[in-house]
């Protein structure tokens, strides 16, 4: 195989390591296998051309055209031509799916469904990367610029992604970017028998064939990976508010995501139950008198790994007008609608909205996503409660223990989620749940007496100071000493629940807090609180209150409460309703289970979508990341043109007279330059040979070194003067020592300057000035001269 065969090999596979940072975005990773291959095509067709050979540009657009091509048979057979070549319609088609899949990434949370505009997106991306990696690696042989399009796409998905395993996939799309450059490394060692060799350049010639050495690639790879490092923790993160595990509870958020995917309320709950000053959070107002059921909820934890419960990932959308009927809810279940009006604090900025639950509707300003499943809210680009007043409607459910006792198995679909414990979870929890339940007759019995155990009769007592705790000996732990606050209490009622067969997760909030004189209620950091919710076909979603002397617990859990016989009904007002509606819901045209499962589509599908809430366009996005790279890379275009200059300059070698000439010139153009970074300004009057002594002197260089600015200086002269010029070896080495020596004479300021700012890079301005004014010849040059219209006077 041949060096540049082995450069377009490894491009190939750098691309996709990279693109292996995408994984945890999508799910099935199907897509991979398929970008892998497109690619694999792509560079084939690159190899073929490059081997004809054709001009460079000619081999980009083959590629760009065989892309075209792949990309129209994967995802518009059916509008191309012959079913691979690419029209109107088929353009079109790839409009409609960059729309679709622009909406998909704005309604699903990580990860997100691999739907076909998806698919499209991720697919496409990889092959325009994979596109402007091969051209710069392999077609135009500069192996370390090509990291910025591999730096492009893991930094998207690293602030995408959830950042549980970023470090693996950056270590993947590193080790991609290092192979890279080894292979050019290893093609110029094999080319020109030294590192830092270069290719064949024609003379006189600037750019071009010209490519930076493996030298020159480590510094740019070194730069690129910090970068790499760097990026993802300026990107936004859903890290803010009660649950950020990291902080104290009542930070600012600083989320724009759609869902929590690492959250842990154990010590922010703790933290805010201890405050020295009970701060207040929020107040509202509510139409009924009833405000003991009035628990405020930010969100609900479903996912158990046997470690912590944290919110499943799941899609979300924009905020409808009217929700649908809660999940598993049936029509004989007493209700009654109510509406509160809610106010948060200035200084609380929580990403998750409080609202009772469930809430039928929500009116509020600013940017804010729904997910159904759990009914909440969340905050999307940096959107937070920070002084938000909104209006909530929602219900106040009031089965009786009869419904609850009479419910039925929930779906196959639902149990199956629901009741998911890990392997690792202790085997004394769920002997403990049989024990406690056992004799029971039913899932509403076995609910009760393990509130009970908890509340009333386990000798459990409630204690804040309690450290949270981590790991799957938690729970089995709580059991044993019998002493915690809200977290142990939920935590360990929703596992045994879940071991016996009930759907269950946690709930995270607010207790209905305190009255005011003014008919408010006062809601403050130490009414934080977590509950678990029990799944009870035909109630759906079921409140339970097993932690001692906090909240209050549901009547239909009562043991004094009749059996046949529903608790008084709060008295509602005149927009409130006692009797459930006749009229059918949004979703009766969905079967059962669908609607159980909320499988069906909104009740204000058309609201939706015209709210403006689907996410940026998918040219939005593509702007903003644009215009993130060249914000990345501005503050670094000197050091890297520098780094291109010398790389350049040096990397050639005077093997006629002609390239003897220019090499010798090209070498002590660059050690005058970086003379010039270092602060030692050039002089034009003066000869090669008093220049060179002016850099030694005030240089300070030490014999070597100065040796070796008066070779460069005499080869300068030899090469202008001799009627043949003749080639001098280890100018190069001569000009990297002289460097060397500079950069090491020099305070640490003016060696940082001349890195990163580098005087000489104004050539940079003059060389684009002087092509602008060639240009602005050529164009003048160019115009059609008019002739002169004769004159109208009379002879």
């Amino acid at each position: 195989m041949s060096g540049r065969a082995r450069l377009a090999l490894c491009a190939a596979a750098a691309t996709v390591m990279a693109s292996c940072a995408l994984l945890p975005l999508v799910d099935p990773p199907t897509w991979l296998f398929q970008a892998a291959f497109l690619v694999a095509v792509q560079t084939g067709v690159g190899a073929l051309t490059r081997r004809v050979p054709l001009a460079r540009p000619l081999t980009i657009a083959c590629q760009v055209l065989v892309t075209l091509l792949l990309l129209t048979l994967t995802f518009a057979r059916e509008q191309a031509l012959a079913g691979f070549i690419p029209g109107p319609d088929v353009f079109q088609r790839f409009g409609e799916l960059l729309q679709s899949g622009t909406d998909d990434v704005g309604r699903y949370a990580i990860p997100a469904p691999l739907s076909p505009g998806i698919r499209l997106m991720m697919v496409g991306g990889v092959l325009v990367i994979g596109l402007a990696v091969d051209a710069l690696a392999v077609t135009f042989r500069t192996a370390a610029p090509a990291g910025l399009p591999l730096l492009a796409l893991y930094s998207v998905a690293a602030g995408l992604s959830d950042g549980a395993a970023d470090w693996l996939w950056f270590v993947v799309a590193a080790a991609g970017y290092l192979m890279l450059l080894l292979a050019e490394g290893r093609d110029r060692l094999s080319q020109w028998g030294r590192v830092f060799g270069g290719a064949a350049r024609a003379p006189g010639t600037d750019s071009g064939g010209a490519v930076a050495p493996v030298r020159t690639g480590r510094r740019i790879g070194a730069v690129a990976l910090g970068v790499a490092l760097i990026v993802p923790l300026g990107l936004p993160a859903l890290d803010g508010g009660l649950l950020d595990g990291a902080r104290t509870g009542v930070g600012a958020g600083t989320g724009d995501g759609g869902t929590i995917s690492a959250v842990n309320p154990l010590v922010s709950l703790r933290d805010s139950l201890n405050v020295d000053q009970d701060r207040q959070v929020m107040s509202y107002r509510t139409n009924t008198e009833n405000t003991q059921d009035m628990y405020l909820r930010i969100v609900s934890l479903d996912d158990f790994d046997g470690t912590s419960w944290k919110p499943a990932q799941r899609h979300i959308v924009g905020v409808p007008n009217t929700f649908q009927t809660p999940i598993g809810l049936g029509t004989d279940i007493r209700r009654t609608e109510i509406e509160t009006r809610v106010s948060a604090a200035d200084w609380y900025a929580q990403d998750w909205l409080p609202m009772p639950y469930p809430a039928t509707g929500v009116q509020i300003k600013g940017k804010w996503r729904y997910e159904p499943i759990g009914r909440t809210l969340v905050g999307d680009h940096g959107q937070n409660t920070r002084g938000a007043q909104y209006t909530v409607k929602s219900l106040i459910v009031q089965p009786t223990a009869e419904q609850l006792a009479l419910s039925p198995e929930p779906p196959a679909a639902l149990r199956r989620e629901f009741t998911k414990v890990p392997n690792s979870l202790p085997a004394v929890v769920a002997r403990t749940a049989r024990e406690v339940t056992d004799g029971s007759a039913n899932h509403y019995e076995q609910a009760v007496k393990l509130q009970d155990y908890f509340a009333v009769n386990g000798g459990f007592t409630y204690d804040t100071q309690v450290q949270a705790g981590s790991g799957s000996a938690a729970i089995a732990r709580f059991l044993k000493q019998k002493q915690g606050f809200c977290v142990h209490f939920s935590f360990a009622m929703a596992a045994m629940a879940r071991t016996l067969g009930i759907p269950a997760r946690v709930a995270v909030g607010f207790t209905p807090g305190s009255p005011q004189a003014d008919g408010s209620m006062s809601v403050g950091l130490r009414d934080a609180h977590a509950w678990p919710e029990l799944y009870f076909e035909g109630v759906g979603w079921t409140r339970f209150e097993p932690t001692p002397n906090r909240g209050t617990t549901p009547r239909y859990t009562q043991s004094d409460t009749p059996s046949g016989d529903s608790p008084d009904v709060p008295k509602p007002t005149q927009s409130a309703s006692a009797a459930p509606s006749a009229a059918p819901s949004a979703s009766a045209s969905c079967s059962a289970q669908e609607r159980k499962l909320e499988a069906c589509p909104s009740q204000s599908a058309q609201a939706v979508a015209g709210s403006g809430d689907a996410g940026p366009p998918w040219y939005g996005i593509l702007l903003w990341t644009l215009l993130g790279l060249v914000v990345l890379v501005l503050p670094f275009l000197p050091m890297l043109w520098r780094m291109r200059v010398r790389a350049v300059r040096l990397g050639t070698h005077g093997r006629t007279e002609e390239r003897a000439a220019a090499h010798a010139l090209a070498a002590w153009q660059e050690v005058t330059d970086t003379a010039w970074d270092h602060g030692i300004a050039p002089d034009e009057s003066q000869t090669p040979r008093k220049a060179a002594a002016r850099i030694a002197r005030l240089g300070h260089l030490d014999p070597a070194a100065a040796a070796a600015v008066h070779r460069l200086a005499a080869a300068v002269e030899q090469v202008l003067y001799a009627p043949h010029p003749r080639p001098t070896a280890g100018l190069a080495e001569d000009a990297r020592l002289v460097g060397s020596a500079l950069n090491s004479t020099v305070s640490r300021p003016t060696r940082l300057r001349a890195l990163l700012a580098p005087r000489s890079a104004v050539r940079m301005a003059w060389a684009v000035s002087d092509r602008w004014t060639a240009l602005r010849t050529n164009l003048a040059a160019r115009r059609p001269t008019l002739p002169r219209r004769p004159s109208s006077q009379n002879g």
